[in-house]
């Protein structure tokens, strides 16, 4: 039974981090474009693309998808434990 949770709980963590990351970057396209008026750097490591502007995308998309994943983690976890009356695997406390 172990093996086939910690199985279901990576196939889940994956599905909803993968799922909000790509949520977050539409939401992070569209607000870059109405704060700047400009499409964010395809990539911000290109030479043409302005350095501020590039430490800005980098600083915002960076956070912004690692909340947004994070969040999306956290309520998979608490589905996971209200459907399975424990924490997932990895989140378990050591008794």
């Amino acid at each position: 039974m172990a093996k086939d949770s910690s199985k279901v709980w990576s196939a889940f963590s994956l599905v909803s981090a993968l799922g909000s990351a790509a949520v977050a970057k539409k939401a992070l396209d569209g607000g870059w474009k109405a704060a700047t008026g400009k499409q964010p750097p395809a990539n911000p490591a290109d030479p043409d693309v302005d350095f501020w502007e590039a430490v800005a995308w980098a600083a915002a998309s960076g956070t912004f998808v690692a909340l947004a994943k994070m969040f999306a983690q956290r309520r998979a976890a608490g589905y996971y434990l209200k459907s399975t009356g424990e924490l997932p695997p990895g989140l378990r406390k050591d008794v």
